[in-house]
């Protein structure tokens, strides 16, 4: 398993599978200007919809199989499934620029000052931009060199945002469905249980350290106490 997650092939069957639903849109989109399906039939009676829920839907898929790495290289003893982390958490953030670049281009056409009263007075939308600019700093902040520049544990507070943004996405989808709610609640069980998991190992390591720090403190000398 360890050579798997460290070939260099392993990484782009990653990226292509990663790929692959943005593929998809691609290819329904062309296959039905090919067939002469002028009402686009394959993408429902609302295309511009069912695209933008596609890539919503696939944001959040990637932000939580981005969270999913850390419990899982623990649990599994795989500690180079974190190779895959960063890759990833850039998808998410691909679909999520899918996502709202549709909702600007398509759907309302770059009319920016409706664009903005819509973020303001419906909240779905409120979230759900306040989700997307959360995300614009971990990608900026992704490379190697900003990770040195930011230093390691500066860096490792500014991507906990990452579960905020995942939360808020979630909340978004849920507040923007208005009658069958089974996918955002599956997505905030998901997401539940990640955050609930990430808390458990930051508790589990400060009493570890705790305990370590008090274990190899020296005890005072007879001298000392005398």
């Amino acid at each position: 398993m360890n050579s798997v997650l460290t070939s260099k092939w392993t990484k782009v069957v990653v990226f292509v599978a990663s790929l692959t639903p943005f593929g998809q849109l691609l290819w329904r989109a062309f296959h039905n200007g090919l067939a002469g399906f002028p009402d686009n039939m394959d993408f429902g009676a609302n295309p511009i919809e069912f695209i933008t829920h596609a890539t919503g839907d696939w944001t959040i898929r990637f932000l939580i199989i981005t969270l999913a790495i850390t419990p899982l290289r623990k649990i599994l003893r795989q500690p180079q499934l974190i190779r895959f982390r960063r890759m990833l958490g850039l998808f998410a953030f691909f679909y999520a620029c899918l996502h709202f670049g549709i909702w600007i281009g398509l759907d309302k056409f770059f009319a920016w000052s409706e664009m903005w009263k819509d973020v303001q007075k419906r909240r779905f939308i409120t979230v759900g931009f306040a989700a997307f600019v959360l995300m614009i700093p971990l990608a900026v902040t992704s490379t190697a060199g900003m990770i040195r520049r930011l230093g390691g544990k500066r860096w490792q507070m500014l991507h906990r945002a990452i579960y905020l943004s995942a939360t808020l996405g979630v909340i978004h989808y849920y507040w923007l469905v208005k009658s069958d709610h089974r996918k955002p609640l599956a997505y905030a069980v998901i997401v539940g249980i990640l955050l609930a998991c990430r808390l458990g190992m930051w508790i589990y390591g400060r009493a570890h350290r705790s305990a370590t720090t008090g274990a190899a403190r020296p005890e005072p000398s007879t001298a000392e106490t005398a």
